[in-house]
C-alpha cells in the first residue's frame, strides 16, 4: 500500500537546458530547474540529538517517491522502511543530479547547474567530510565501479558497471583527502571497522539511474541489507534516500532512515538535502557549511533526544 505524501509547495522553478541525462542513459530530458524556497536569515538553533557510532548515507537516483514507497519492484526497501522511519515529504533542491550531491555534502550547489566534469579538489569547503576530519572524526565515500580508490578522471569502468564523478562530491573537495575517496569493495565486512559517517552510491546500472528500481532494490539488499540488520544493536544508522525524482516540478523523493534509537514510521516533516546534512552536523556537534545553518534538523523520529 502507497504512503501518503503531503502536497509541496514549490517557491519557484527555473528553466534549466541540462538533466541528468546529459551523462549516459539519462533520456535527453530538459525540464524546468527547482529550488527550495529561499531560507531564512537567522540560523537555526541547534537541537539535541543522538550520536550515532556510524552512519551510513546510500544515495540512489531520479525516483519519484511513488516510483519506490510502497512499489512491488522494490521489497527490500519497503521492509526496511517498515523498520525505520519514513519521510513523506523529502524533496531534492534542484535538478539534475550533480547540485544536489553538491548540496548535500556542502551545503551549497556551489554554483553547477549541469552534470560537469569538475576538476578534482576544485573546492575548498566547507564541507562535511572536512568538517568530520577537523573535529577529529572520520569520513569516507565509496562508489561502486570505481576503477581504484584515489580515482580522479571524471568517468570510469570498473568492476560491475560505469563511474561517473558527477555521483562523487568528495572528489570534488581539496579538504577530503584522497584516501577517503574509495571503490566500494573497500567498504569494510566488519562494520565497527566504518569511519564516522560513510557515503555510498552504486554505480549508474545500480544507483537506478541507467537500470529500473528492482535493480536498485536488490542491490541494496546485497550491498548493505547485512549493515541494516547490525546498526540497530551497535548505534548505528543507515540512511537511504535518493539525489532528485524524474524531473518534476514538485521533486519529492524517497527517504528513510533505519537504526538504533529510530521510531518507526510515516513522518510528513519536510526535509531536504540542506536538512539532511543539518542533520548529519548536529549528530557530532559540527559546524553548519552553506545552508544548511538556516535548515531545521531532522526531529521526531528519534527515541531519545528532540
Amino acid at each position: 500500500m502507497a504512503i501518503r505524501r503531503t502536497p509541496l509547495l514549490m517557491a519557484a522553478a527555473v528553466l534549466a537546458l541540462g538533466g541528468c541525462g546529459s551523462g549516459s542513459g539519462g533520456g535527453g530530458k530538459a525540464p524546468a530547474e527547482v529550488r527550495t524556497a529561499a531560507k531564512p536569515a537567522t540560523p537555526v538553533t541547534p537541537v539535541t540529538l543522538p550520536k550515532p557510532d556510524h552512519v551510513v548515507v546510500v544515495l540512489f537516483e531520479n525516483k519519484e517517491d511513488k516510483q519506490v514507497h510502497g512499489s512491488s519492484t522494490a521489497p527490500y526497501f519497503n521492509a526496511l522502511a517498515a523498520r525505520g522511519a519514513t519521510f513523506t515529504n523529502s524533496t531534492g533542491v534542484t535538478h539534475p543530479s550533480q547540485p544536489n550531491y553538491l548540496a548535500l555534502f556542502s551545503g551549497s550547489t556551489q554554483g553547477v547547474s549541469g552534470d560537469d566534469c569538475l576538476s578534482a579538489g576544485k573546492f575548498a569547503g566547507p564541507d562535511l567530510g572536512g568538517e568530520l576530519i577537523a573535529a577529529g572524526k572520520t569520513f569516507a565515500g565509496y562508489s561502486e565501479s570505481m576503477p581504484s580508490d584515489g580515482f580522479t578522471a571524471c568517468t570510469g569502468k570498473g568492476p560491475g558497471g560505469d563511474y561517473a564523478s558527477k555521483h562523487n562530491p568528495w572528489r570534488d573537495f581539496s579538504d577530503v583527502p584522497a584516501a577517503d575517496n574509495r571503490t566500494f569493495a573497500a567498504f569494510p565486512q566488519d562494520f565497527s571497522q566504518l569511519p564516522t559517517v560513510s557515503f555510498v552510491v552504486p554505480n549508474m546500472c545500480d544507483d537506478m539511474h541507467d537500470c529500473g528500481v528492482a535493480t536498485g532494490d536488490a542491490w541494496l539488499k546485497a550491498g548493505l541489507g547485512a549493515y541494516a540488520d547490525w546498526a540497530p544493536a551497535h548505534n548505528s544508522l543507515l540512511v537511504v534516500t535518493f539525489d532528485e525524482d524524474d524531473f518534476t516540478e514538485a521533486n519529492v523523493i524517497p527517504t528513510i532512515i533505519v537504526g538504533a534509537g529510530v521510531k518507526p514510521g510515516p513522518t510528513a516533516q519536510h526535509i531536504d538535502h540542506y536538512a539532511m546534512l543539518r542533520t548529519l552536523e548536529d549528530l557530532y556537534g559540527l559546524p553548519h557549511a552553506g545552508a544548511s545553518a538556516q535548515a531545521a534538523p531532522i526531529t521526531g523520529i528519534w527515541t531519545t533526544g528532540s
